[in-house]
This record gives structure tokens, sequence and C-alpha cells, in this order.
């Protein structure tokens, strides 16, 4: 095999990862447990090809090249890969390696797990590696969540606790097909990065937050184990607030850091608060968010409500522009939206974009020679 091209899909915690014990192995403080996502909406490309011309290993994300050498994970990563290749290659030649996402990066959506995933997945088929039992070890190595997009579904990486972090890894809890009727709109508020990397943030909060103490010891193995439950009993108002409350948890702590970390936007407030007056509005938990270490919020409900929910999100954040570069991904239209739900509607343009998509598999190779 000379070249291979594999695709991931990004996910997103519902229970959240934030804090390490081990920076170096980035060991994680909790467990956490996440959704991957559809791959038709969102997912990173990663090709890898011996290249008899090249005099050194070579990379390019979304068509910039960054050296190789100065990136350590990469490295790391690489190496690794190396060292388990399962068939003689000291004649192999350098890799070339592209890696393109089909959306924003470094804005909250996950970016580098599933470029880390598709970076070590591509690399192990090419290198022929057949223990791929621990692969997720490997692209944690890379990113923290990039453990989790080595599996499809529902997924939960297991913090562990020995020293050279070989148990910390991810365990798949349910396939792609557990939970069909389960939807989830991006709400993209702005597709800039970040202010504060995570690895920066969660440093700072490891550092001066007495509330993550609290969070890691109490808060996260009780509602771990919540959130499973739910989903296995595909309860989603139980799992509707379990989401909220972890996401308003995560930016609790952020906020309770020195200096204080501020991830969500003034529009990310808003659209909490639209969530609150929809449910409110239709007497049930219909409707959660979620938000990671950026503005952009994941939004979950159900396929009997998904139209309704496009329809509002249509009518209380319009878009600036045409409305079919406004919604991607899964299609809802001609559905009645929920009026007069007491929240005031924004100015057109709130909302850079919307996907709406579904659970998706694991990594999927697509072409290979």
């Amino acid at each position: 095999m000379s070249q291979v091209v594999v695709s991931t899909g990004i996910n997103i915690a519902i229970i959240k990862y934030w804090g390490k014990r081990c920076e170096k192995l980035n060991l994680p403080l909790n467990s956490s447990f996440s959704i991957t996502l559809n791959q038709d909406h969102l997912k990173t490309t990663t090709c890898a090809s011996f290249d008899p011309n090249l005099t050194e290993d070579q990379l390019f994300v979304n068509s910039v090249e960054e050296n190789i050498e100065k990136n350590a994970r990469v490295c790391t990563c690489l190496k690794t890969i190396r060292e388990l290749a399962t068939r003689d290659t000291s004649h192999r030649h350098h890799v070339a390696i592209t890696s393109q996402n089909n959306f924003p990066t470094a804005a909250g959506l996950a970016s580098s797990a599933s470029g880390y995933a598709a970076l070590v997945a591509s690399l192990a088929h090419l290198y022929d590696v057949t223990n791929t039992t621990d692969l997720s070890v490997i692209a944690r190595r890379g990113s923290g969540s990039a453990t989790r997009s080595m599996a499809g579904g529902f997924v939960e990486w297991t913090a562990g606790t020995d020293p050279d972090g070989l148990d910390s890894k991810a365990v798949q809890v349910y396939n792609r097909a557990h939970w069909p009727q389960l939807r989830v709109f991006i709400l993209v508020t702005s597709a800039k990065r970040k202010s504060v990397p995570s690895t920066a943030g969660m440093r700072r909060s490891a550092a001066t937050s007495s509330l993550l103490t609290h969070r890691v010891e109490v808060e996260v193995p009780r509602r771990l184990e919540a959130v499973k439950a739910a989903v296995g009993a595909r309860d989603f108002p139980t799992f509707a607030k379990m989401a909220m409350m972890e996401s308003n948890q995560l930016h609790a702590v952020c906020a309770d850091s020195y200096p204080p970390i501020r991830y969500l936007s003034d529009v990310s407030y808003q659209v909490i608060e639209f969530v609150h007056a929809y449910n409110a509005h239709v007497g049930e938990e219909r409707l959660a968010y979620s938000f990671d270490a950026g503005p952009n919020a994941f939004l979950f409900t159900l396929d009997a409500h998904a139209g309704q929910v496009a329809a509002s999100l249509e009518h209380y954040f319009p878009p600036g522009g045409d409305k079919e570069s406004f919604f991607r991904g899964m299609s809802y239209d001609g559905c009645d939206l929920a009026a007069d739900i007491g929240f005031d509607r924004l100015a057109p343009g709130a909302l850079e974009f919307v996907i709406c998509t579904d659970v998706g598999g694991g990594p999927v190779v697509s072409r290979s020679s």
C-alpha cells in the first residue's frame, strides 16, 4: 500500500473533558462521553502516501504547509505508528500527508478531534498496523478529544489510572444505530479562532479553579452514569437536562479560572435563552444545547421535532443572506415554527450558518492503493 485516504467525523462531548492529569500524554482528569457526528456533514479527510521525491515528511492542513518537526504531537503520532508497523518499512520513502476539513477550524467544532483521528487512522492503514485496539491511545497523544473520534456512535473516553496512559482510551458504548431519531443542529456564531486555545484554558483552570476540583471528584462520576443510562433508555428529557447542565458547568469552571476565560459570545447566551424559552413554550425538554470551548452551539432534538426547530431557528435567528447557504446538512423545509415563545427575534446575520446532522460512525477508508 502506497497511499490511503481516510475520513473521520467530529464529536461533541456531552460529559465534558476539561483538565489534564498529565499534559505530555494528554491524560484527562475525568472520563468523558460524546456523540460522533455524521461524516456526510462534518469531517476531516486525510490522505497519507509514500513519496519517493520527498527528502523529509510533509504535512499540509487545509492547503497550508506545516512544519512537522515543529509539531511535537504529529511527530509523536507518526513515530508511534512506525514503531507498530507489522512489516519492514525501512525501504519506504518519506510520508506526504494532506488534511482537509469541510468545516471551520479551531472555532469550537472539534477540528483537532477529527484531524488527529484521521491522521492516526490513515497512517495506521498506510503502515499496515494490524493491532487497531490501541489506536485511540495514539490519537489521544495528538488531541485528547481525538480519542473519541476513533469510534462511532456514543463513546466513552475512560480517564484511566495508569501512569503510562495505556488504559485511557475510547470505548464505544452504543453504535450509531442505537438512537437514529436523534438530531443535532450546529449553530455557527463565529468561524474565527478562539482567543484561548483549549490546552491553555485547561492548564489555567487546573491551576486556579476550585470548582474544577469539585466537578472532577463529585459531579462527573454521577453525571456520566446518568447520561449513559439516559442514552441507553433513549430518554431525551433526561439527556437534554444533563447535556445543558454539563455545558453550563464547563463554562462556570472557565469563569472560575483566573484570569477568567470566556468562550461564549453574546449570541451564544441568546441561543441559551432561546432554548429555554422554546422548552417552556412546548411544556417539556424538547431541545437542548451544549457548548464546547467556543461560541458555537450544538442543539439536540428528536426527528419528530426537528422541522419545528429548524423553522424556529430561521425565524428567531434570521439569515443575513440566502437561506440555501444558511441551512446545511439534513433538510427540514416547510414546517411550522414555534411562534410567540417569549423570545425576541434577533437581527439578521447573528448566526453565520446552521448545520443539521445526526449520529455518525467511526473512521472510513475511502481509497487505498
